[in-house]
């Protein structure tokens, strides 16, 4: 029997990812688990005739207090037999639409460009769930591409709390929309149980993520979690249907960019009969490099190669 996890008071933690929490659901490896989500503060909390807001926001804005990031987090999750060392192979089946609403906003002092626009601007977005379009207040219909933008597990003790909003090798704010429905991410596993955790709702986000956020909405997500045993990772990474993709965080994106291509080649290297060499100039024939995002403290980039490529020189 598949676990549904839904966001209440007690299921939740707010902005932040921690060795200690407690795991509010425990399942087996390779067992598929549902999990809600809800996005928002009492701030972007929608007050526009059509908008419905799920008594669960309602709940998690009453007696939940945000630490350290704005991000909701449904879990932890723990995982039976995960030990430091090995991975979590977090198969994303499914991504539903949960709310019929998004928000998007940017701040003072943050985003891409805060010296061009230093003020505070929160717009309200209707979404159809059935048809899976979001329309602006701009006159334009958007197809809805959800996908979560934190999946993370819990850091090492050593690291303490962190924060939700910087992403690190046990995940956390990816940002990345390459991870939607039929994507598989692999999260490095630092305490027992693993602790996975899942938010921060995007109904359609760009490469870059400028202004600050996505589409912020809730979502429901279908995961079905298992182990990679002794993995030995160091930064997360994922499959699509089509590509194999490398992850890196910086403050500087040249670094980030430099980090990407390393991992990328290393995956490369161990999955294919080419020299470190080889995969370098490789990458640079057919490789794609993507601005994951530009906000989140951390810059990202991603690194993407096709999987039929590869495969003509499998190992």
């Amino acid at each position: 029997m598949t676990q549904t996890l839904l966001p209440t008071p007690t299921t939740v933690h707010w902005g932040y990812f921690d060795a200690t929490l407690k795991p509010v659901a425990t399942i087996d490896p390779g067992e598929t688990i549902v999990i809600d989500s809800v996005s928002g503060s009492a701030e972007s909390r929608p007050t526009q005739h059509g908008m419905t807001v799920r008594p669960e926001l309602d709940a998690v804005l009453q007696a939940v207090k945000p630490d350290l990031g704005p991000h909701i987090l449904t879990g932890p999750v723990a995982v039976r037999g995960a030990m430091p060392g090995d991975a979590l192979r977090v198969e994303i089946l499914d991504v539903k639409l949960a709310d019929d609403w998004g928000f998007t906003l940017f701040k003072p002092g943050m985003g891409t460009l805060p010296d061009d626009f230093p003020y505070a601007r929160t717009v309200y977005l209707p979404i159809d769930t059935a048809e899976r379009v979001i329309d602006t207040t701009w006159g334009i219909r958007l197809k809805a591409q959800p996908f979560f933008g934190v999946m993370g597990v819990a850091p090492s003790p050593a690291t303490g709390r962190a924060s939700s909003v910087t992403p690190s090798y046990f995940g956390g704010n990816l940002d990345n929309k390459e991870l939607g429905a039929g994507a598989v991410l692999y999260l490095p596993v630092s305490v027992e149980g693993a602790l996975f955790s899942c938010g921060d709702g995007h109904a359609v986000q760009g490469d870059g993520e400028v202004c600050l956020t996505a589409v912020e909405t809730g979502l429901t997500g279908t995961f079905k979690i298992d182990l990679a045993k002794d993995a030995k990772l160091d930064a997360p990474y994922a499959e699509t249907k089509t590509h194999l993709i490398a992850m890196a965080f910086d403050e500087d994106l040249d670094e980030a960019a430099r980090v990407a291509l390393r991992r990328l080649i290393a995956l490369i290297v161990a999955r294919t009969t080419l020299s470190d060499a080889d995969a370098y100039q490789l990458c640079s024939l057919v490789a794609d490099l993507h601005v994951t995002q530009l906000v989140n403290r951390s810059k990202g980039i991603h690194a993407m190669i096709r999987h039929d490529i590869l495969a003509q020189s499998k190992r």
